[in-house]
């Protein structure tokens, strides 16, 4: 479900909506304050005030990029600290807190926003200090994200209380967003004589997060690697190029029982993979 908070007052029923938006807009959202606002139970919006508290520390997907295949959703972990002031109640009828990822130069007003589906867990670490886990869906599923997002988001923090004041901080540190790829290897004939030709062949391919679908990466650098039998290291033998439909196709002489696979090293959008390895007998 969405963040949603239900505290009651003297004064009525009160709704904490923090990033309570569709799934949809969610992911897509053009202004960082669609829905922080705190509304009477007759509907009338009150008006929001900067709350007095700091995010610190953040940590998303452990440092790492974030990886997203063509139609999926990948639950990213996010780790931050919370400073506030002792006074406030961070109660969970009160207050609630999570992480966002975000394009464009501004946080409160990003040309684009991921935000966490529910508050993030905090533990007291003392009278002022919250240490808080959380996590954020990255989803390729429906029309959130374009291919051109597949770029370096930021990250950034909210919280909110009960009678509308909030915080929103950004430039919480980077956060790469790449498009998962996909490659293949296999080596033939196997068995084959000493120092007859083996072909590789196999095929780079990558999500498209607009058709939901993989499609051939041409164009790209691509080594092919040997590991002999027995050993744990891959070295490379050449290195070559896709094809326009990302397809792979080179010869090498057979000398020794081994494994072959090929690696892409990844592009500013695309992440790094390594084809499982091809075995070949040689006789």
């Amino acid at each position: 479900m969405r963040i949603r908070a239900t505290v009651a007052a003297v004064s009525g029923a009160l709704v904490l909506s923090a990033f309570a938006v569709p799934a949809a807009q969610a992911a897509d959202a053009t202004s960082g304050r669609t829905a922080l606002t705190s509304a009477t139970a007759d509907g009338t919006a009150s008006a929001a005030a900067t709350l007095n508290v700091t995010f610190s520390k953040f940590k998303v997907n452990n440092g790492k990029a974030v990886v997203v295949g063509a139609n999926t959703k990948v639950a990213v972990p996010v780790t931050y600290t919370l400073t506030h002031a002792a006074s406030l109640d961070v109660s969970e009828d009160n207050f609630a807190s999570g992480p966002f990822i975000y394009l464009g130069a501004s946080a409160s007003s990003p040309t684009k926003r991921i935000i966490s589906d529910d508050p993030g867990t905090c533990t007291a670490a003392s009278t002022t200090v919250l240490n808080c886990k959380a996590t954020l869906y990255v989803r390729s599923t429906g029309t959130a994200l374009k291919n051109a997002n597949a770029v370096t988001w930021k990250a950034g923090g909210l919280a909110i209380v009960a009678n509308g004041d909030e915080k929103i901080q950004g430039d919480m540190g980077n956060v790469p967003v790449r498009r998962a790829a996909q490659l293949t290897a296999d080596a033939t004939p196997e068995p084959v004589k000493k120092g007859k030709t083996i072909t590789v062949t196999g095929k780079l391919s990558r999500a498209n997060w607009e058709t939901h679908k993989n499609a051939g990466y041409a164009g790209q650098s691509v080594k092919l690697q040997f590991r002999k039998n027995g050993s744990s290291t891959y070295t490379t033998v050449k290195t070559i190029k896709t094809s326009s439909t990302g397809a792979l196709k080179t010869t090498v002489t057979a000398t020794v029982d081994g494994y072959f696979r090929y690696s892409f090293a990844g592009t500013a959008s695309t992440a790094a993979v390594n084809a499982t390895g091809d075995f070949v007998d040689v006789k």
